[in-house]
């Protein structure tokens, strides 16, 4: 998905002060600020709506090889993202492996790993496995156990300088995947604005984080995300396949979801130009007809994102 002929991105993209997440894990709210062109009228109809509702929404789609902010939608405002703060992680494991920092290291399956939220790893009979069959696990599935092993082994805090080293100013993986959180656990296991996330995504699909290797191994573990149920479920692919082109379609989609949270991030390259984009969505989870309303917004944002890249790049 690298294009070495397009424009490259700024190194730091520095973003305006925005809203962040209270400490006491309440969901910070925008004024939904909302622009784009006139090929997102729907999606910020969509999202404008559950604005009025009392959710918090943001959202970015950034052409990929211009740089163009095409939508944004409170782009700065800092949400939590549940699961989605793991391309952090799969950034610095990608870059220890090409530096030598990690080899063929075999994880053991640990007890402080024990999460029992989404992935395959605590239903395998295989208690040790190597880092790089790990991070395929958490690309592909956000396997909470993976992800926690990895974490242990490379560390919180070089991820966070590695994610500070890319730019990403807020955007950030602040704790491990947990069954719970108490009083002395961080509310959330990553925050991020949109308007960083879709300028990662960006970065990847140009092979501009770190360097092209690493931005290559990291790209073809998320390629295997298996979760096409948001913005993604609106472009017609195969969930559990769909690496390569379909129908002049190439998707890369990584999601996050907890209670009251959607999130999503992504690449898609189309017939006629690539976007990276990314939204989230906090809401009162308190019935599931409020859920689906935000999963329906979201496949609206899909359904745009989608007619875009069948249009050439607008300069």
């Amino acid at each position: 998905m690298v294009e070495p002929d397009a424009a490259p991105p700024s190194r730091r993209r520095r973003q305006g002060q925005g809203h962040g997440s209270g400490g006491d894990g309440s969901r910070a709210r925008g004024r939904h600020r909302g622009g784009g062109d006139d090929r997102f009228g729907a999606t910020l109809e969509a999202l404008g709506t559950l604005a009025r509702e009392g959710a918090g929404v943001s959202a970015s789609v950034i052409d990929t090889s211009t740089g163009k902010a095409l939508l944004a939608v409170d782009d700065t405002l800092v949400q939590p993202v549940a699961s989605l703060g793991r391309v952090l992680l799969l950034i610095e494991v990608a870059a220890q492996l090409e530096d030598g920092g990690l080899h063929g290291d075999r994880l053991q399956r640990m007890a402080r790993d024990t999460a029992t939220g989404a992935g395959l790893w605590q239903f395998l009979q295989e208690s040790t496995m190597q880092v790089s069959d790990l991070a395929t696990l958490v690309g592909a599935s956000a396997d909470a156990w993976a992800m926690n092993a990895l974490l242990s082994t490379v560390g919180i805090d070089a991820v966070r300088e590695r994610a500070e080293s890319l730019g990403m100013e807020r955007t950030a993986l602040i704790d491990r995947v947990r069954d719970r959180r108490g009083p002395d656990d961080a509310p959330d296991a990553s925050v991020a604005p949109t308007g960083e996330l879709a300028w990662l995504l960006r970065g990847l699909a140009l092979g501009e984080v770190v360097d092209e290797a690493v931005s290559n191994r990291v790209l073809g573990w998320l390629s295997l995300a298996s979760d096409l149920s948001l913005v993604a479920g609106s472009f017609g692919l195969d969930p559990l396949a769909h690496r390569s082109l379909d129908h002049g379609l190439q998707a890369v989609a990584v999601t996050g979801s907890s209670l009251g949270v959607r999130a999503e991030a992504g690449i898609l390259r189309g017939p006629g130009s690539s976007v990276s984009y990314a939204v989230t969505v906090t809401f009162d989870d308190a019935s599931l007809q409020r859920r689906l309303a935000v999963v329906d917004a979201l496949r609206t944002m899909g359904t745009e994102v989608l007619e875009a890249v069948h249009e050439p790049a607008r300069r």
